[in-house]
Order: structure tokens, then C-alpha cells, then sequence
């Protein structure tokens, strides 16, 4: 590694030193928000979380666990019925057919139980590293950082990490945080981002994180881009 990138490497340390008290003080205990008793009803809950709020979701989601209750069951509703239960979620008739592909496979290759490792879950119909990250960390324990384009967001923002998509935002994350602290910065930086760092219409300045770690740019906002304009000219 170069002095320069170790150098990156110590200053995005030091800054993930100063924001993680923030976010451990802001919430110090989170579960998902979306409601879950089985594995199984974490995964189509999950799932269904996608262009959908979680509110939502777990507006549908009763229904639909009561119709079906496990794997067994969930691989014997047809998928007009299920995607009657889910209407209202984006994307509703591909998840229907998910839910219902993923039961059976979970019946007939894992012998009725949702599978705790990465493979075998991303294998299932519908999942995705999201989706398998979450049920991990969540319904199993195992270490995993599940990162979305909100979390992507925010590392940007905070000079965290540079990449240009999710999977190598993930990889520069789980070298900055301590893996036994992935699940619940997950969930931290969710619960920050939807409070005080909206994707559009944010106020940098006003930003707990934001007003110290955002590059001045963002910070100043069209003064400085106005600034720079003018001095350009």
C-alpha cells in the first residue's frame, strides 16, 4: 500500500473514531424496522422492502404470514394469491413469484429451513447480497454489513469510501468498523440517514456528521459553487 493511500487509510480511521460516537449516542439500540418473528418472514419481509417503504411492508405482511406461516406452506400458495396480499408493494408481481420460488427451494434443498450462509441464500429466487446480508447479520447472528444506496450515500458524503457502487462501498466499510459493530452501524447509519441526511433537500451545515465530515463544498452549497464561478471567470 502507497503513503498515500495509508494515508487516506489513517484519515477516514480517524474520522469513522469521531462519527461513531454519534451515531452509538443517537441510537443505542436498534432492531430492523420492519416486523419479523421466523427467518423466513425476515427474508419475504426483506424482500418486499425494496422501491417499498417498510411501513408499508409491514402493513402487508400479517396477512400474508397468517396465510402462511412457513416454507412448506408459503410453496403451496399460487402466486395470484400472494401477489394479492403484496399489491401495494413496488415491484409486486416479481416478488410474488420470488416468495413462492423461494419457499420451494428452501422445501426441497434445505429441507424446509432458510440457509444461514451467503451462497445458498443469494442462490434463493429474489436475493440478492442486500437481502442475504441482512437476513445473516439479523436472523442469525453472523457478521455482515448490508449496505443500500442510502448507506452508499452516506459514505460518500463522509469521505468514507470513493467507490462508485455498493459492493465496494461495503468492502472499504467493513475495513473501517470493527466486525463485531457491523450489524449495528447497519442499522445506524439507516436510522441517521432517514433523520438527518436525506438524500435531496439537505442542509449540510445543519448535519450532525455532515457539517464537519462533507467536503466544504457540499457544506457551503451554491455559495460556494457560485464562489468557484466567479473566480474561474
Amino acid at each position: 500500500m502507497t503513503g498515500r493511500r495509508l494515508d487516506s487509510l489513517r484519515k477516514r480511521r480517524e474520522r469513522v473514531a469521531e462519527l461513531k460516537p454519534i451515531l452509538s449516542e443517537s441510537y443505542p439500540d436498534l432492531t430492523v424496522s420492519l416486523d419479523w418473528n421466523t427467518p423466513l418472514q425476515l427474508l419475504v419481509a426483506t424482500i418486499l422492502s425494496a422501491q417499498c417503504t417498510d411501513e408499508r411492508v409491514n402493513r402487508v405482511t400479517p396477512a400474508l404470514f397468517a396465510r402462511a406461516s412457513t416454507p412448506h406452506d408459503m410453496a403451496q400458495v399460487p402466486v395470484p394469491e400472494i401477489l394479492e396480499f403484496i399489491r401495494s408493494c413496488g415491484l409486486a408481481p416479481s416478488k410474488a413469484r420470488a416468495i413462492q420460488g423461494l419457499s420451494r427451494v428452501i422445501v426441497r434443498e434445505h429441507a424446509g429451513r432458510v440457509p444461514e450462509d451467503f451462497e445458498a441464500l443469494e442462490a434463493l429466487p429474489g436475493v440478492g447480497h442486500k437481502t442475504a446480508s441482512v437476513v445473516r447479520v439479523q436472523a442469525f447472528g453472523h457478521p455482515a454489513f448490508p449496505v443500500d444506496t442510502h448507506i452508499h450515500r452516506l459514505a460518500g458524503r463522509w469521505g468514507l469510501s470513493r467507490a462508485r457502487n455498493v459492493a465496494m462501498t461495503e468492502r472499504d466499510l467493513k475495513t473501517l468498523f470493527a466486525e463485531e459493530d457491523w450489524g449495528a452501524v447497519h442499522l445506524q447509519l439507516i436510522y441517521f440517514g432517514r433523520e438527518y441526511c436525506p438524500a435531496r433537500g439537505h442542509d449540510f451545515a445543519a448535519c450532525p456528521i455532515c457539517a464537519w465530515a462533507a467536503s466544504k463544498a457540499r457544506i457551503a452549497g451554491p455559495a460556494w459553487a457560485a464562489l468557484n464561478s466567479s473566480r474561474r471567470a
